[in-house]
């Protein structure tokens, strides 16, 4: 394995844009939930014929579907992944709209067959309610309590109950529900994810800055130094990511 420093500094440089974690192949893994939300979301695609994906990131997971919906458009907050989006999509005759998590959608009430959203920092629901038609869909992935917290615990130290229950699948449940809509399937999944180098470690904190919100390489020196030696010793830090398969419908 390269040297500490070595594999700081080419992660604290390279390019974390956009949400694709091929960088990092060979370097980290992840098991994935066993319903195959890119696939699940691209079946469903070819069975509507217009479609919003919240939160798309750089748009790989939607620009993973053979087939897109007539009218499709997206929406994302953080501007490099908007432009990575636009790249992609546009010239799929995607619409790509930049707009914080917390705006109102920019589209007339009953407008999407389908609202989806990967990943999403928090969900809509109200919103999501607003822009479906009388029995369109939602369907998302999101992240589950507690994910990663083995290494965000490592940088933050252990953090309140409050926050391991933040992302519990009753709070959409809640929310879905009190925006008037139908769940239909909540499930969860429980997933290993390994770090072999302490680069990998360095660049997913990057990307996903919502994990340690304050994070630099100078602030964390210590921490980074000591998660270093424990990786070299037992050859990768385990961790475990939650995620929620959610289906909703609008009755």
């Amino acid at each position: 394995m390269r040297s500490y420093d070595e594999l700081i500094d080419e992660a604290a440089t390279v390019n974390v844009s956009g949400w694709d974690f091929s960088w990092l192949d060979g370097r980290a893994t992840e098991e994935r939930p066993e319903w195959g939300y890119a696939r699940m979301l691209a079946a469903t695609l070819s069975e509507v014929d217009s479609a919003l994906d919240l939160q798309t990131g750089g748009g790989e997971v939607l620009d993973s579907a053979p087939i897109l919906p007539a009218f499709t458009a997206v929406t994302e907050g953080w501007p490099p992944n908007v432009e990575v989006a636009r790249k992609r999509l546009v010239p799929r005759g995607v619409e790509v709209v930049a707009a914080d998590v917390d705006e109102p959608l920019p589209w007339p009430d009953g407008s999407f067959e389908l609202v989806s959203s990967r990943h999403p920092v928090s969900t809509p629901w109200s919103e999501v309610a607003r822009v479906l038609r009388p029995d369109g869909r939602y369907l998302g992935q999101h992240v589950g309590p507690a994910s990663a917290f083995e290494l965000i615990e490592w940088f933050l130290g252990p953090l309140p109950a409050e926050v391991r229950d933040g992302r519990h699948p009753r709070h959409d449940q809640e929310g879905a529900t009190a925006a008037g809509l139908v769940v239909d399937e909540i499930r969860s999944a429980r997933c290993r994810m390994e770090f072999f180098d302490i680069g990998a470690v360095v660049y997913i904190l990057r990307k996903c800055v919502w994990w340690v919100p304050d994070f630099s390489v100078q602030r964390y020196a210590e921490q980074l130094r000591a998660l270093d030696e424990r990786i070299r010793a037992d050859g990768a830090f385990v961790a475990h990511s939650t995620r929620l398969l959610v289906r909703v419908h609008r009755p």
